[in-house]
Parts: C-alpha cells; sequence; structure tokens
C-alpha cells in the first residue's frame, strides 16, 4: 500500500487535490467553511464546516463530478503571499482559517488561487488544477474540531489522487481488497464480535464463535508459557491512584487513563497495564537469587482511553486482553531470560506462519523530559544491556529513537499486514526503574539484598489485535484448530427421519472426539445452507445423502475449494482430529 506522506511528488499531488476537493465543495455548499486539509499516509481529507447539512454517501458521486469540473478547468495554481493583517481581513468571514492565522508570525502567510478558489496554504502545490484529475473519493465522516468534544462536529472527506489513471487503479484494487481483508466485516460474516454505543465506542464484545477463537488463543499462549515455567496469576482490573503514581505511569501516561473513581475517599482508576500489580505480587514474600528467575504470566484485561479517531474494531479498543507476563531476573540471567522471550515469539510466529515482520530496538529521546523517566545513568545501562543482547544473539534490527516505554527501552517486532501499514504485535521491554520504584528486592549470595530486573514481555501483544491481525491475513480462513465452528454437517434432505438420523450419528462422532462440529438440519435448501457455510469460512462441510448413508461414509468439501472427497466417517474423525492435534494448516 501507498504511503502518500512519503513520496513528495505524490504527497503534493494529493495536497492540491484536497484543493480542488475544497473547490468543489464551495461551488456546491456556497456556506461552507475549511478547516484543514492535510495529506495523510492514506491520501488526503478536508475538514468543513457545511453548516446544518451532513454529508451522505451519495453525495460522494456529486462533489466528484465538480472536481471534475475544476480539474477540466485548467486553471492554473498561484502562489501569493500576504501580511498577517491583509490575511485577517481577507478571511475575516472564516473563523476557521481566523483561528489559523492568529497562530502564524506575520510574513509566514501564503495562499493559493486557483480560479474562483483561495485556501490559506504553506504550499507546495502543482503548477494546474489538471494534473489532480486522477482521484477519488474514498470515504467520509464526522470529526469534531481539533479533536475536542466540546467542539462544532465537521464533515470529513478522505480521497487519494495519482498521477496516472493505471496508478489509480491499482490503488483502488488494493482498496478493494483490504475491505475483503478488514477483520470488521470478517467479523460481523464470521459472527465473531460485535461493538454498540449503548455499551460504548471501543469496547467489543465476543459473541459465541468470537470468544471460541479467543479461548483457544488464551489456552495456546498460556500452555507454551507453561512449558517454559510462567508462573500464571489473576488480578483486579482496577487499583489505586496511589499504585499509579508509585510506578510512575500516572504522570507519564494519566492522558490515555480513563477519570480517577472516588469511593470512600479513596481514588481509583481502571487499569491501562499490569506491571504495578505483578510488581506487588512479587513483592508480597521476600525471595533469594536461587527463586529467580521468577516469570509472572496473565490474560489481563486492560483499558484505555484511545480517541475515538483511532478506534478500529478488535484491533484497536478502549478494552483488550494483554498476553502479559514480567520476568524477575537477576542482571546475570538477562541475556538468557531474553533470547528465550525472542525464541517464543519466532516459536509463535512460526506456527502461525507469521514470516512479513522486523525487530525494532525502541531508545528513548533524551531531549525529551516529560515522556521519560529522568535517570540517564540507568537509561545508558539500559539500552546498552539490551543492544548487547540483541547483538549477542544475532538479531538483525534498527534503532528508533523516542519508542521506549517511559521506564525503559524495548525490542518491538513490528508486522507488516496484508494490507495497512505496520504495527507492533510482540514486544520485550527491559526495566530497571520500577523495581527500585517498587523497591523490590532478592537476598544475593553474598546475602545482600539486591534489586532484581524486570522483562516485560507480551508475545500475542494483546488477543484481541491479535485476533485481527489473523483474521486480515487469512480472510478469515482461520487453521482447523482455531476456527469456531471447524466442520457442518449438511444432509441433503431435512425430513429423511432416517438420513437425519445417520447426521446426528456422524455429529456424535465427532463431538466425542472434541470436534467443534455443527448440524444444520434446517428446512432451507442445501444450496443456500452450503453458501452460508462457506461464507462462515467453516474449514469442512459434509454432505450426507443416501450413498453416505448407506455406505457409512461422509463426503466433504475444504473451504475455498470445489471438489470433494468421500471417506468413511471413521477416517474422516481421525483425519479431523490429526489435523486438529498437529495444528496444521489446511488448504
Amino acid at each position: 500500500m501507498v504511503n502518500f506522506k512519503e513520496d513528495e511528488a505524490l504527497k503534493t499531488l494529493n495536497h492540491s487535490c484536497a484543493h480542488v476537493l475544497a473547490q468543489a465543495v464551495k461551488h456546491l455548499y456556497p456556506n461552507a467553511k475549511f478547516w484543514v486539509g492535510p495529506v495523510v499516509n492514506e491520501g488526503f481529507y478536508y475538514d468543513i464546516d457545511l453548516g446544518e447539512e451532513v454529508v451522505h454517501d451519495e453525495d460522494l458521486a456529486k462533489i466528484e463530478k465538480e472536481m471534475k469540473k475544476v480539474c477540466k478547468s485548467g486553471k492554473k495554481i498561484i502562489r501569493r503571499e500576504m501580511s498577517k493583517s491583509d490575511a485577517l481581513e481577507f478571511f475575516k468571514d472564516d473563523e476557521y482559517k481566523l483561528d489559523l492565522i492568529s497562530g502564524l508570525d506575520d510574513g509566514e502567510i501564503t495562499v493559493y488561487d486557483q480560479g474562483d478558489f483561495t485556501d490559506l496554504c504553506r504550499g507546495p502545490h502543482v503548477d494546474n488544477v489538471k494534473l489532480c484529475r486522477n482521484f477519488k473519493l474514498i470515504k467520509h465522516s464526522g470529526v469534531y474540531w481539533k479533536g475536542d468534544a466540546k467542539n462544532k462536529v465537521l464533515q470529513r472527506i478522505y480521497g487519494v489522487c495519482f498521477e496516472t489513471p493505471e496508478e489509480l487503479e491499482a490503488h483502488l484494487q488494493l482498496l478493494e481488497e483490504a475491505k475483503e481483508r478488514d477483520h470488521r466485516k470478517i467479523g460481523k460474516d464470521m459472527q465473531l464480535f460485535m461493538v454498540d454505543d449503548l455499551i460504548g465506542r471501543g469496547l467489543p464484545m465476543f459473541l459465541p464463535k468470537g470468544y471460541t477463537v479467543w479461548q483457544e488463543l488464551e489456552n495456546y499462549i498460556k500452555e507454551k508459557e507453561r512449558k517454559l515455567g510462567y508462573l500464571h496469576v489473576m488480578t483486579p482490573c482496577v487499583g489505586t491512584v496511589n499504585l499509579y503514581k508509585t510506578s510512575g505511569h500516572w504522570d507519564h501516561y494519566k492522558e490515555n487513563m480513563f477519570p480517577a473513581m472516588e469511593v470512600e475517599g479513596e481514588s481509583f482508576v481502571l487499569r491501562p497495564m499490569n506491571c504495578p500489580h505483578h510488581m506487588m505480587i512479587y513483592a508480597n514474600k521476600m525471595h533469594s537469587y536461587k527463586d529467580l528467575p521468577i516469570r509472572i504470566g496473565e490474560i489481563a484485561h486492560d483499558f484505555r482511553f484511545e480517541a475515538s479517531g483511532t478506534l478500529k474494531g478488535i484491533e484497536r479498543g478502549r478494552h483488550f486482553c494483554q498476553n502479559d507476563a514480567h520476568l524477575f531476573v537477576t542482571p546475570e540471567q538477562i541475556k538468557d531470560e531474553f533470547k528465550k522471550v525472542v525464541d517464543l515469539i519466532f516459536d509463535v510466529y512460526k506456527d502461525f506462519n507469521i514470516t512479513d515482520y522486523r525487530c525494532v530496538l525502541s531508545l528513548r529521546d533524551p531531549e525529551d523530559t516529560e515522556k521519560y523517566h529522568q535517570d540517564d545513568d540507568m537509561w545508558n545501562m539500559a539500552e546498552d544491556a539490551l543492544r548487547d543482547v540483541m547483538n549477542d544473539i544475532g538479531i538483525p534490527y534498527t534503532e528508533e529513537i523516542g519508542e521506549a516505554a517511559f521506564y525503559g527501552p524495548k525490542l518491538d517486532v513490528n508486522v507488516k499486514p496484508a494490507v495497512g501499514n505496520e504495527y507492533t504485535l510482540s514486544t520485550c521491554q527491559l526495566d530497571f526503574c520500577l523495581p527500585a520504584k517498587f523497591e523490590l528486592g532478592y537476598v544475593a549470595n553474598d546475602s545482600t539484598k539486591k534489586t532484581p530486573v524486570v522483562l516485560h514481555r507480551a508475545i500475542l501483544g494483546s488477543l484481541d489485535r491479535f485476533m485481527a491481525y489473523i483474521l486480515e491475513e487469512t480472510k478469515g480462513n482461520l487453521p482447523l484448530w482455531l476456527a469456531p465452528t471447524q466442520v457442518k454437517v449438511l444432509p441433503v434432505k431435512n425430513d429423511d427421519e432416517a438420513l437425519l438420523a445417520y447426521s446426528k450419528e456422524v455429529f456424535k462422532l465427532l463431538d466425542d472426539e472434541n470436534v467443534r462440529v455443527e448440524l444444520d438440519d434446517r428446512s432451507e435448501k442445501l444450496g443456500y445452507r452450503m453458501r452460508e457455510g462457506q461464507l462462515q469460512k467453516v474449514p469442512y462441510l459434509l454432505v450426507l445423502g443416501n450413498n453416505e448413508m448407506n455406505d457409512g461414509t461422509v463426503t466433504y468439501r475444504l473451504h475455498g475449494k470445489q471438489e470433494t472427497t468421500t471417506v468413511s466417517k471413521e477416517e474422516f474423525a481421525k483425519l479431523v482430529k490429526e489435523q486438529i492435534v498437529s495444528k496444521a494448516f489446511v488448504s
């Protein structure tokens, strides 16, 4: 997918097309006023005040038609400089432009003219509006002015523009592919999860089939962790404000938390992360160096107040469940434990066939005194230790300044999904800070008390985001072991008692083997039931007729395939069971 902000020529073209959009909107809605129209990773948008009017889907075609007229006019785009006083006078009837101008120094103000339209802008732009003719408006939404819920809602219209029609068409095909892969569409088709504004934005609810997938992921990762010596715990979803003041999250992360709740003279917050709780579990008793490493794991419910514009299904919500763990180690154990975490990450990636990723060493920005805990010696020691470990175990990585957690550097494993921009899936963070803040200790072999080092790590990241990633990578065609319904039994005739009895016999055979099987004996036609099974991405559809009943066989079709195979019912049960146990990718 193209990143419009990284290609300067494309960036200039799209910013110019944003002005074409504004000009067309002004023609159609003479009272329209304009806030900002920047280029973003996905193209461009413009935020517009249309008064009492609201843009609907059908309005985009009307606006596109007017934009084509603007482009066909061939008007030159001309840059002009203005004094601040002249700019204030020129835009005196537009409170949005006046707000922008008020933040500028005199002598910095430029406008761009294109025929009957003039807009405040620093540029640059292409020379002529006809260069913007290969465009498409993509979507629209309502947004608060300046992102503040107290302000008026503006209409945001998104679009893309390319130099050639061929490039535009190729991009639009990618967008169609992205729609088909969007986990929100897949989740709806497969009945996995739902959201409802009455519950709250960013608070997804997992339906029975979605929760089945969720539980399979939970069981999968917890079993791997148990074999590596992790001890699983359960901790509450709230904590006192004092807990987060002790950890430092209150100072560094407060804006991302839900507001505090006052109860019986004490302040509580929904927890945004689990580190403080796990620190207190470690502090519950004194430890010897012989006890370390101690690996505390939890599938933990967390809450963060994400901006409404960033919410996206189960990929990014205000409630999510982290595959979290904290490893309490001696300094001498850092390298071995860090390597084991990395090995676990790549072992999981192998199981899920994840191959397109890169490792990033995320470091602090020394100039940012607000975001990061201030202790130069601690940071230098932690960053050098993590860099040494990465080099010693031979993992290729890049370094990014300003991406560390507030308490320490980290390894982020960023995946490149089939569509969209990369994001972090797994992470391992090195922390000398929080153990000291919580006064954690262990008795060393010389009988002195020392402070442990903590590795914060999340292999699946959050189960929610990991599920979204896998759904989009597979287009919902989950591996058999993970599929919510693994087999669907479809008797050809619904009113044949003997055939229905045989279908129930096949169902019981599979159910006794703990296969997730459904019997669809509704009165709908077979073709309808098969199409529904395909829409729900059921890996195996079993079609049972008189031949199968008489021979004790089943005829199955793999999802996405046309050919069918007939085997004995016992042979099929064995086949499916083996594939589930081996976690094979069936195709």
